[in-house]
């Protein structure tokens, strides 16, 4: 059987990065916005937060965040739209601990034996941009934090929270809750049963940018929209019942 990933592609990425390494790029709505935050802007609020960097809830919340568009981004939809997408990149490494099926191995689906979720964001060619350094310590690659903290620069400028407050308070928050219960809300992939004709095992194992070319290989079978498959930006993979 195939492991978890195909010619070196990457599991999780965002869409709106370009292909596996491609740099994160801003929509013209992100530069409208950060151009009309400037001198004349209202003093900013604390209308979002995050955990810091060095906590697991802080560094999860990132993860969800770097996945997902925002705002004037490649691939953003709806705030609704998002936050399905960040739920379901969570229900993704949830079900690659707690959920592996008959007939596969956490190693095949993961790439790594862990009960740890951060064991699996940090793993080789699993998130791009998270993973951990010579010592062992948690990191992540400069632009994510770029991103991020012009991300909050939006969040927490005018008179009152918008889109960008709300969608880091909604990642921050599932992060935080996944540590102290496990993940919340529904699962949209959990009671699959065939999709294409082909028989599944129920819940989505991998994410991948929204578009043809990307794949997982292996016994990975692709989501499609009439089954919510693609959300933002990002479409979603289950695996065959049956292992080849």
């Amino acid at each position: 059987m195939d492991g978890m990933v195909a010619d070196g592609q990457y599991a999780g990425t965002a869409s709106w990065r370009r292909g596996r390494r491609g740099a994160w790029r801003w929509g013209a709505a992100v530069w409208l916005a950060l151009a009309v935050l400037g001198a004349g802007a209202a003093r900013a609020g604390d209308f979002a937060t995050l955990a810091g960097t060095d906590t697991k809830a802080g560094y999860l919340a990132r993860l969800l965040i770097n996945e997902t568009p925002f705002p004037g981004e490649r691939g953003y939809v709806s705030e609704e739209d998002t936050e399905s997408a960040m739920r379901s990149v969570l229900y993704v490494l949830h079900s690659r601990i707690k959920d592996i099926p008959a007939g596969y191995k956490q190693e095949e689906i993961a790439a790594v034996r862990t009960g740890d979720i951060l064991d699996l964001i940090t793993a080789r060619n699993q998130c791009e941009g998270f993973s951990r350094d010579a010592a062992g310590n948690r990191t992540m690659a400069p632009r994510v934090g770029e991103r991020i903290s012009y991300l909050m620069k939006i969040a927490n400028s005018g008179k009152a929270p918008g889109r960008f407050a709300r969608l880091i308070n909604y990642a921050q928050s599932l992060a935080t809750a996944y540590f102290a219960t496990g993940p919340q809300g529904n699962d949209l992939f959990a009671n699959l049963s065939v999709v294409g004709g082909v028989p599944v095992t129920g819940r989505a194992y991998s994410w991948m940018t929204g578009q043809d070319m990307y794949h997982p290989g292996g016994n990975f079978v692709r989501i499609p929209e009439s089954q919510h498959g693609l959300l933002g930006g990002n479409r979603f993979f289950t695996l065959r019942k049956d292992p080849k």
